[in-house]
């Protein structure tokens, strides 16, 4: 994986940047002082529970928390697993949502917590093959039926 190195910026963009925070009502100084005013992450289901709560406060063991309690609030249907994919859907969006806030630098890899959460182990596939006595009726009855 390369990186590639960006020019510094010249006078025109030096400019621009200016022209821009005038416009959007900002001074330097208000780009280094935001670190304490980060908002909340936006994904519902982490705002239902952790409304309040900036980006780099939750824990992993908050996170564990929070997928329990998906897995026992889980609509139950007919081929339910007991709400292991909801959980392991909800990791996979908040490993997403820190992986992006990684990039973004709110956060340090480090201070990561949902990659301190192990993924919710499956359950054994409940597919098997045919046996062969099955398969080789079903292969006689094809073949003496027709289409």
């Amino acid at each position: 994986m390369t990186t590639e190195q960006t020019p510094p910026a010249g006078p025109t963009e030096i400019d621009a940047a200016r022209l821009l925070l005038t416009r959007l009502g900002l001074t330097a100084h208000d780009l280094l002082d935001t670190a304490a005013d980060r908002s909340p992450a936006p994904w519902y289901r982490i705002l239902e529970h952790r409304a309040q709560r900036r980006i780099d406060e939750p824990t992993a063991s908050e996170i564990r928390h929070l997928l329990e309690h998906t897995k026992t609030h889980v609509v139950s249907r007919r081929n339910a697993c007991g709400g292991r994919g909801a959980a392991e859907h909800l990791l996979a969006a908040l490993r997403c949502r820190y992986r992006h806030a990684e990039d973004d630098g709110p956060i340090t890899p480090a201070a990561n917590p949902a990659r301190k959460v192990a993924k919710p182990r499956r359950l054994p596939s409940t597919r098997r093959a045919v046996p062969d006595d099955r398969l080789a009726e079903i292969n006689h009855i094809a073949a003496t039926t027709g289409p």
